[in-house]
This record gives structure tokens, C-alpha cells and sequence, in this order.
């Protein structure tokens, strides 16, 4: 196995289902992670502070990027990359990499390990109290007149005299940065760079995921 924290950009492809030995079905995500461009090793030295290999994914036509974009992926021999994350390293971990290294999907992860998927949850725009946080609502009956979907009272007048920080109140739902942890590798295709991840990992089909060692097994 790899190193705990390393990690590749991937796309979600969706999900299915895989049949273990015993005849279990198990729901996977599917997700492509690789082939990852090197694009710059950090070694703490200097004006990085801290280690790390930056990485390169997918495809952009170059009359679409800046100079200074395409200066810096031609310093890895590499062009027209279209996202781009770093995986924190230790020293050691880090400079065993070069730019223009190519990584596929079995330099980080093997069939039985587990890992942690980052992505960005899928947006639902504004909600309310009742769709975002499974609010019970009011009583249908007895008189309530359009106050049905409500979160009723969020404080008292004198004291505290204000509304906490963290109330749970009517807004956007979705489309942050969120973390899966513990999700067990069921199956490698290095052939077509496919990790099978058991479980659900944020984000729509087609959504860009970077997929880790789990930090934390």
C-alpha cells in the first residue's frame, strides 16, 4: 500500500453494484482517477513551507488558458490540463516524485485498503427548514393558516436577547466542500485507471473527486 495520505484526482462516474464472493451485492462508486500529470513537487524549502506534489487532470484546450498556465505546465512537459489539487506528503514521500511523472490509479491504491473521496456535494439551491434539516412543520389543522412548512421561533426577547450562531434557519443547501472517510476499496481496474469505492461519494456524475488514503483507518 501506498502511503496514507496519497491521493489522485479522479471523476465520479456513478454508481453500481458488485457481487462479493458470497454472493453479496455491494453498492460501489465508480470513479476514474487518473492518469495524474506531476506537475510540481514542494519541498518545504523556500517559498513553499510545507510538503506536497501538485497534480494535473483532464484535458483543456491550451487557447483557453492563461500564460502563466501554460508556462508552468510546460516546465512538467505537460499542456493543456485542465484541473489542478495538491496531496500534502511527508518530505521523504515527496521527493520520491518528479514533474512529468505519470500516476495511475494502482501508485496509490490496492483492493482491500480504504480511502477518503473529496468532492463537492451536489447543490439544491434555497431550502427550507423542512427539506435542509428534516423539520417536522407545524400541525395541518386547528386553524394554522400559512404556517405550515415554517421552523417557528428562533430566540427570546430578553434573554439572550439575540439569535445564536449555527440556528437552523432556511438557506443554501448543498454545494460545499465535503468528505467521505472510510470508504473500503472493493476492486481496481488499472487497465482504464477505475477505483471501486463501497458506498456513495459527493457530487454528481461527472463531478471531479480527489480520492486519498484514508487518514484515519
Amino acid at each position: 500500500m501506498a502511503n496514507e495520505s496519497m491521493g489522485l484526482i479522479g471523476r465520479k462516474i456513478g454508481m453500481t453494484q458488485i457481487f462479493a464472493d458470497d454472493g453479496a451485492a455491494l453498492a460501489v462508486t465508480v470513479v476514474q482517477v487518473g492518469p495524474n500529470t506531476v506537475l510540481q513537487v514542494k519541498s518545504g524549502e523556500g517559498n513553499d513551507r510545507y510538503n506536497a506534489i501538485q497534480l494535473g487532470f483532464g484535458i483543456q484546450k491550451e487557447r483557453r488558458q492563461t500564460k502563466a498556465l501554460r508556462g508552468h505546465f510546460a516546465k512538467a512537459n505537460a499542456s493543456g490540463i485542465r484541473h489542478v489539487r495538491e496531496v500534502r506528503l511527508s518530505a521523504d514521500k515527496a521527493s520520491s516524485f518528479e514533474p512529468g511523472q505519470i500516476l495511475g490509479v494502482e501508485d496509490a491504491f490496492a483492493v482491500g485498503g480504504y480511502a477518503d473521496a473529496i468532492g463537492t456535494s451536489k447543490g439544491k439551491g434555497f431550502a427550507g427548514v423542512m427539506k435542509k434539516y428534516n423539520f417536522a412543520g407545524f400541525i395541518a389543522t386547528h386553524g394554522s393558516h400559512e404556517f405550515f412548512r415554517h421552523g417557528g421561533s428562533i430566540g427570546t426577547r430578553l434573554t439572550p436577547g439575540r439569535v445564536f450562531k449555527g440556528k437552523k434557519m432556511p438557506g443554501r443547501m448543498g454545494g460545499y466542500r465535503k468528505t467521505i472517510q472510510n470508504l473500503e476499496i472493493v476492486k481496481v481496474d488499472a487497465e482504464r485507471n477505475l477505483v471501486f469505492l463501497r458506498g456513495g461519494v459527493p457530487g454528481p456524475n461527472g463531478g471531479i473527486v480527489v480520492v486519498r488514503n484514508a487518514v484515519k483507518k
